[in-house]
């Protein structure tokens, strides 16, 4: 039985929700599977990725192979890196404290550039928000400065409107005498 550490499809449609899972390869895509390794949810940015590293190298090195969309979050999440420092360490290149000392290093790597990512992403967030504002405002001026002037212009006509009346006045009067 060969095994695939591939996605199972959850979620609904247009928001798709996956578990990353080990399964027989003859099993469908979102049929029975071996061992559930963890979850990933593409519709936030970054992605959400929840994923058991140690099950996933344990699957690995038992001979699992990834689909190509698995192998890309394994190796986003440093599965694969930790895979090959076990395989170093098995054939004596490096200890198991030096692998760890790699690998915990890579990780903090990753976290602090994913961290960046997302401040970026908050500032780009709330520089759009201040440009959207500052926008609104002009236009908002400009509306007010457009009225303006028809707020002046329906005074004088009220204005003529008073007048009308004392010559209509004056007229019938000349008018009856």
């Amino acid at each position: 039985m060969s095994v695939k550490i591939r996605l199972q499809r959850h979620g609904k449609k247009g928001k798709p929700f996956y578990w990353i899972v080990a399964a027989d390869a003859r099993a469908k895509r979102d049929g029975k599977y071996l061992e559930k390794i963890g979850t990933y949810n593409p519709n936030v940015n970054p992605a959400i990725i929840d994923l058991d590293v140690d099950g996933a190298v344990k699957w690995l090195q038992n001979g699992a192979q990834p689909t190509d969309t698995a192998k890309n979050i394994l190796s986003y999440k440093g599965a694969m890196l930790k895979n090959h420092l076990a395989g170093g360490v098995r054939k004596g290149a490096l200890t198991q404290e030096q692998a760890d000392e790699k690998f915990a290093a890579w990780v903090e790597a990753k976290e602090a550039k994913i961290a960046d990512k997302a401040a970026g992403l908050s500032k780009a967030e709330s520089e759009a928000k201040a440009k959207a504002l500052a926008a609104e405002k002009a236009v908002n001026e400009a509306r007010i400065e457009a009225a303006k002037p028809v707020v002046e212009e329906v005074a004088e006509t009220e204005e003529a409107v008073e007048a009308a009346p004392d010559t209509i006045d004056e007229a019938q009067q000349k008018a009856t005498e």
